[in-house]
């Protein structure tokens, strides 16, 4: 069992657990993948090295107390060897039992321990041995589960209150300071304990909960940047089963049908189908390179939204056709790339339905600026239809869901032979 497993400070036997990181001479780490988590285990690492130190410090101290003070009957020797036996213990199982996943470590370190201190107290009760009571006793709910913990400092200091009354000589007169002593201590080991286990349980608690917010927020992400991909792929099948497509469906068909004249030896014919040919492949050229355009809102990243919009008309009016023309009105401000992306893809898809369906020769794309909303309009003098009897397509969907996700609307308005206007207003 690797040093990097997890120590349990908590059982589950009481409501709620808490679980931490050891400290490992393998380096591999926390083993939690949260964050918090992990950020939490890393800062129990730094802290067992800590109790290490203390526990040197204590041993140490009680150490040279022992050999300052006067020797009992016995000497030094009976001491300096509880001393020793206590040291041993704790490089061998209590060092351990603080970085492992294994109560039962921690419990023959305490045994143990908890009896050498007591021999020691009873061979020689001026020796100031007291003093690892400040560190056994955080130990009892550091190694142990809580229950297990709660018994144990009962059982702690009812033994403590033996050695005193051992120690008065079974003197009854003494005996009403000890189990005062005693209750006293247990009162306080008790409320500190259960208090520092309840604390350190709810940080943990702040830490998982955290962790698990940060990972629902990242399949959120994860889950939406799916949907656009899906979406964005949607709109891609369409635009090229409408333009290209077809714009190759038609180039097959005129290359066997001048194959077809040159076969009969109709060659003016031929040639007929061969400058169509070639019309209709420039067509479906100037098409791809649309479709280019219309993938380009990046662009916003380097252009403001009037920019982007001109060239986006520019590349419609270039590619011949329909004449496309746009006018901004009031002081451009900055939208943010979420409703600037919306305005322009209402454009895009706008000038792609004039281009292929309206048999439009003019379009006009009005930009206006008016507080507390900004408005796109793209009107065209096409053949028009009608609107009240329009059934949504995913281009008319997307657009609709697009501005109602940053608060905008959306607006189409036609009648057969007198044009159709689109319009999305967003707000500032």
């Amino acid at each position: 069992m690797s040093q990097s497993d997890r120590v349990r400070v908590n059982s589950p036997d009481i409501p709620g657990e808490f679980t931490h990181t050891g400290e490992g001479s393998g380096g591999e780490g926390p083993r939690e993948a949260g964050a918090s988590r992990a950020a939490f285990s890393a800062m129990w690492d730094r802290q067992v090295v800590a109790w290490h130190i203390v526990y040197a410090g204590i041993w140490v101290t009680t150490l040279v107390v022992t050999l300052v003070l006067p020797a009992g009957a016995r000497g030094h020797f009976p001491l300096v060897a509880v001393m020793v036996a206590l040291a041993t213990v704790y490089v061998l199982i209590g060092r351990r039992a603080l970085g492992w996943d294994e109560p039962r470590l921690g419990v023959i370190h305490l045994v143990l321990s908890w009896g050498l201190v007591f021999v020691g107290m009873i061979i020689d009760p001026e020796a100031p041995l007291w003093l690892f009571f400040w560190i056994l006793f955080p130990h009892l709910w550091a190694m142990i589960p809580t229950r297990q913990a709660i018994v144990g400092s009962i059982l702690v200091v009812l033994g403590y209150g033996f050695v005193q009354f051992h120690n008065a000589n079974y003197e009854l007169d003494e005996l009403t300071f000890i189990l005062s002593s005693a209750l006293f201590s247990l009162g306080l080991s008790l409320a500190i304990g259960l208090f520092i286990v309840k604390l350190v349980h709810e940080t943990e608690g702040r830490a998982q909960t955290i962790d698990e917010l940060n990972a629902t927020r990242a399949e959120l992400a994860a889950a939406e940047r799916d949907r656009g991909i899906g979406e964005e792929r949607e709109r891609l099948s369409r635009e090229i089963h409408d333009t290209l497509a077809q714009g190759f469906t038609s180039v097959l068909a005129l290359g066997r049908a001048a194959d077809a004249a040159l076969a009969r030896g109709d060659v003016a014919t031929a040639h007929e189908r061969l400058a169509l040919l070639e019309a209709t492949a420039a067509d479906n050229l100037k098409e791809a390179r649309l479709i280019v355009a219309e993938l380009t809102p990046g662009h916003l990243q380097s252009r403001t939204l009037t920019e982007a919009l001109d060239r986006l008309v520019g590349t419609v009016r270039d590619s011949g056709g329909v004449a496309a023309t746009l006018t901004v009105t009031g002081e451009p401000v900055p939208l943010g790339g979420a409703k600037e992306v919306v305005l322009l893809r209402a454009a895009q898809e706008a000038l792609a339905n004039v281009r292929r369906h309206a048999a439009a020769s003019s379009v006009t794309v009005d930009l206006a600026y008016a507080a507390p909303s900004v408005t796109l309009s793209v009107t065209d003098d096409g053949v028009g239809f009608d609107s009240a009897a329009l059934r949504s397509g995913y281009g008319l969907d997307g657009l609709g869901a697009r501005a109602a996700e940053v608060g905008g609307s959306l607006s189409l308005n036609s009648a057969p032979g007198e044009g159709t206007r689109l319009m999305v207003e967003v707000p500032q």
